[in-house]
């Protein structure tokens, strides 16, 4: 019989000796099996890169993605968004152990590298049509940095090419309204580091409170992560079975077992956390999970950037439109966040985010009124339509780019432009709060 508290190596040991290496792991894999350091890569991001991923020493077959012996895959509580891509990630640790912490970031020792797959589905209506997109390595280098480097899968998928530089691709995607074509970016090595710094200690998914969670391993085993990796003997210092309960762990968007401000501050950690931090870039909020709400600014946290909006806040309670947070990740545009390798919006987390801010106590905002037709450049004079959300609410506004105040022009009808305009309008009702400004600029007759 297996002992839970067996030690990896009394467990290899053990397996050897019963000559029972087909019976299941007790945690998942049977025994740690140290890598080469680096694998097939340099130590330094300034030496040779193997020009193909069959070169790498990632894979016993590139072709069907076997992974070589010791490479241990994992999973995460909540994934960074990746327009949509299903990734698969493994870990190969060398001869060494992980510096562990309950809380923070975790130290790695050197040559250990991280991998993930990228893979597009095709077709809402066929989950099994998919296209290997690319490979990412991530190296713990010998200095005690990382870097990052990109393998772009060839059509036939027998193999995946090095990426020199960053690249964009458009991909056809049939959705359940039609096909799109969806834009994919492949980042650069540059690009890499721009997320993973030294500030967030170089690795950002792989710690507590992302693997504290069930995975099902190859040998069909479900157990912890956290557990697994335990009796491996990766961790340095290691922790008894009845501490795991007490580690923290990040909250999945769809686990309704878990509280709305659970959900969504793990996402924010998952996807702000790497920048949003002490030390990070520049802004007022921190975003780690680990750090109390209480004392991460984001609620009616200040912001730097005001994108033009009256009183906005990293998160405005009851207030999406007032939330610059809320805005950021709910665009395309310039202001988008994460800023590297998005092209698209995660409808899911955008909801998520969305539901915490209207759950928080506050009085009904109301939205901006809509502009029709949009701002552009038109031959001719033409009317302009203005509609408020709400029932009963009054819109006011302005034709010289002033913001619109309670005693300005009152929109009854539809507004005729002959010339150059900026157009901004600006709802009202007795008992919310006044909407953010709406604006369209208008060029008539050029």
């Amino acid at each position: 019989m297996w002992r839970p508290g067996l030690k990896a190596a009394s467990h290899a040991l053990l397996l050897v000796a019963l000559g029972s290496c087909s019976r299941p792991a007790p945690y998942g894999l049977d025994a740690r099996i140290a890598t080469k350091p680096y694998l097939g890569m340099p130590s330094e991001a300034d030496g040779k890169m193997p020009p193909l991923l069959s070169q790498t020493g990632v894979y016993s077959d590139t072709a069907k993605r076997i992974a070589n012996p010791g490479l241990i895959p994992y999973d995460l509580n909540v994934a960074f968004w990746s327009d949509g891509a299903d990734k698969s990630r493994w870990i190969a640790v060398p001869a060494g152990q992980i510096a562990f912490s309950p809380t923070g970031e975790w130290r790695f020792p050197a040559g250990t590298v991280f991998v993930k797959n990228f893979d597009l589905k095709l077709d809402a209506a066929n989950p099994g049509a998919t296209r290997r997109l690319e490979t990412r390595l991530l190296v713990r280098d010998s200095k005690g940095g990382v870097y990052g480097v990109v393998y772009k899968w060839r059509p036939d998928g027998s193999d995946a090419d090095l990426l020199p530089t960053s690249a964009t691709e458009k991909i056809a995607v049939k959705s359940a309204t039609g096909e799109i074509q969806q834009t994919w970016y492949y980042p650069s090595r540059e690009d890499c580091l721009t997320c993973h710094t030294a500030g967030a200690g170089g690795v950002l998914g792989v710690k507590t409170r992302q693997l504290n969670r069930s995975f099902t391993y190859p040998s069909g085993v479900a157990d912890n992560e956290l557990r697994t990796w335990n009796h491996l003997g990766l961790f340095a210092p290691s922790f008894k079975d009845e501490a795991l309960p007490t580690f923290v762990a990040l909250a999945a968007g769809d686990d309704t077992t878990r509280s709305l401000e659970d959900r969504a501050r793990s996402y924010l950690d998952a996807n702000c956390a790497q920048c949003h931090r002490p030390g990070g870039t520049v802004a007022n909020f921190d975003a780690r999970y680990d750090t109390p709400l209480a004392k991460q600014a984001l609620i009616d946290g200040p912001v730097l950037i005001d994108q033009g909006i009256d009183r906005p806040r990293v998160i405005s309670p009851h207030d999406i439109w007032r939330s610059i947070a809320y805005m950021r990740i709910d665009t395309v545009g310039d202001i988008r966040m994460p800023p590297l390798a998005r092209e698209t919006i995660d409808q899911k987390g955008v909801r998520l985010l969305g539901e915490w801010i209207d759950s928080m106590p506050g009085p009904a905002v109301l939205a901006p009124p809509r502009i029709s037709p949009q701002g552009g450049t038109y031959a001719r004079p033409l009317e302009i339509a203005l509609t408020a959300g709400e029932p009963g609410a009054e819109i006011r506004y302005t034709l010289d780019g002033s913001v619109p105040g309670s005693t300005d022009l009152l929109y009854e009808r539809p507004i005729r432009l002959t010339g150059p305009s900026v157009l901004r309008a600006r709802a009202f009702k007795q008992g919310f709060t006044r909407s953010i400004t709406a604006q369209e600029v208008f060029i008539i007759g050029k």
